[in-house]
Order: structure tokens, then sequence, then C-alpha cells
């Protein structure tokens, strides 16, 4: 029993921006997001290896969330392409076609929801599978109980990967990207800190509130550590502030419960319906599995 949970924003936008061809439905339009998240994640389902039992996807939508309140700069849909944009609805709309749980988050984010149900459920099942090569969810990972799957990079990154990979260990994630930024959620870092220096001190220290205001008094000498204390004194209620922004939510509103992930294949009627609103034949016979209560 694994609980595979997927980022579904960054699927859509994985698919978006492929090599693969496009695709336009019979009214005009643009699916092909659409169509190759539904080819990706029947790719998944498929896969001897991954083994689904129990799958959620999460969508940012709307892209904004509480975070943009606190700080202007955070993400937002602003330079998404619009017929990307667009899509959003339809993918949910498709993965539901596909028999899998949806949590469409709103004033959350998709990776609150993923890291949400990790909180929640990790103890109940073998192995909980984070599909998304973003950092911040690194900050789940315990042991091999939880990992990040890297579809793209056929990467399995366990907690001895992601403290090889970033730095530091997992719990000390959200400070790391509060000194050195993160630039696909719009985080700035601070001023002179590299994810070398910044993992030093916080493989000395944990956590930000830890770090001594004087370098004089550091365990570690980091390239320019007076640089670096007289930075983080002089903004550190910025960086308080941007570790917020990145450490994720695990309350966030989910109404299902573990049982209600499990999947029992695609639903036949519902899943050529679709189809046949996009205009797709292929992908009509891919579905290895049914849905045993739909004829």
């Amino acid at each position: 029993m694994r609980l595979h949970l997927v980022d579904g924003t960054y699927e859509l936008f994985r698919a978006h921006f492929s090599p693969r061809p496009g695709a336009t439905a019979p009214d005009g339009r643009d699916v092909k997001a659409t169509v190759g998240l539904v080819s990706s994640m029947l790719a998944l389902l498929h896969d001897a290896d991954e083994a689904v039992t129990h799958v959620a996807l999460a969508f940012d939508n709307p892209i904004r969330s509480f975070r943009n309140a606190l700080f202007a700069g955070y993400k937002s849909e602003e330079g998404v392409p619009p017929e990307l944009l667009a899509q959003f609805n339809l993918a949910e709309e498709a993965m539901h076609a596909l028999g899998l749980t949806v949590w469409s988050m709103k004033d959350f984010e998709a990776d609150d929801a993923l890291a949400t149900a990790t909180a929640r459920w990790a103890a109940q099942v073998e192995q909980v599978r984070l599909l998304t090569p973003d950092k911040d969810l690194g900050q789940c990972v315990r042991g091999q109980q939880v990992v990040l799957v890297d579809r793209k990079q056929q990467k399995v990154l366990d907690e001895d990967a992601v403290r090889a990979k970033l730095g530091v260990p997992p719990a000390s994630v959200p400070d790391l990207l509060a000194l050195v930024g993160d630039e696909a959620d719009g985080i700035p870092g601070l001023p002179g800190f590299g994810e070398k220096g910044a993992s030093a001190v916080l493989n000395a220290y944990g956590h930000l509130e830890a770090i001594p205001p004087d370098a004089a008094a550091w365990s570690v000498r980091p390239r320019g550590a007076d640089k670096l204390a007289a930075t983080l004194r002089e903004h550190r209620e910025d960086a308080l502030l941007y570790r917020k922004l990145a450490t994720l939510v695990t309350d966030a509103p989910l109404a299902e419960s573990l049982e209600d992930l499990a999947w029992a294949g695609v639903p036949r009627a519902r899943f050529l319906a679709l189809c046949d609103s996009l205009g797709l034949t292929t992908l009509k016979t891919r579905p290895k599995r049914w849905a045993p209560d739909v004829a």
C-alpha cells in the first residue's frame, strides 16, 4: 500500500512546455497541457514499478494563495501563458475522468495539500511518494518512508539524498530557502547567501533563530562569514518572513479519508466522454484497468 501524491500544477506545466505535439479540441481550445497530463498519469497508473494503490493530485487553482497577502513578490498567475491558465479547470475534470482524487486548492497551495496528506497518512502506508521536483517538498521527506520522485529525471530522493542534494536535512529546508531564495516561488532570499554558505551555517545551527548574530561566535566559517552575519542581522525579519513563505502547511482542509484515495480504475463512460469532448481517439484505448462498477 503506497500513497502517491502528485503535484498536478507542475505536471500540467511540464506537459504544456514539453516538445510533444500540440492538441486542439473540436471547439478550438488549446488542450495540449491537459492531453499531456492525461497521458502522463496513465503512464504512472500503468507503471508496475510504481504499483499505485492510493493516489491524489493537487492543483494551484487559482495560483494565488494566502502567501500573496504576506509578500507582494510571491508567485502568481502573472506571466503564465493564457492558453495554459485556461486549462486548469479542464485538467481537474480530466483527472476526475481517470478516477483520481483531485484537490483544487484555494487560499492554500498544491504543496500544502501534499504536505498535509503526508503528515496525516504517512504512518498508515508503506511509503509516501511525492511526485514533484520542487525543493520545498524536501521538508516533508522522512527516511525512506516519505520520498521525492522526480519523474523527469527518473530519480527517487530519500532523506539521505535530500541532504546530499540540498546540503541540509529536511527540517532545515525552509530555513535554507529563506536564505538562498526560491526563484520558482518568488522568494528572493538574502543578498550574498549562496547554497554552500547557507547550508554550512544551517548544518551547524539548524534554524535561523539559533544562528549567533556575530560571526565570531560561529562554529563554522563559510566564505564571507562576517558579511553574511551582518546581512542576517540587518535582514532577520525578512528571513523569518521568507521562511514562513517556504514552510508548508500541514493542516490544509482535505475532506477525504485515506480509503477515498484508493484507485479502483478508470471510469469508462466518463473517460470516453472526456475523449470525445477533446476530439481524442488514440487515448480511448490507453487505459488498462477500468473501474469494475462501470460497464
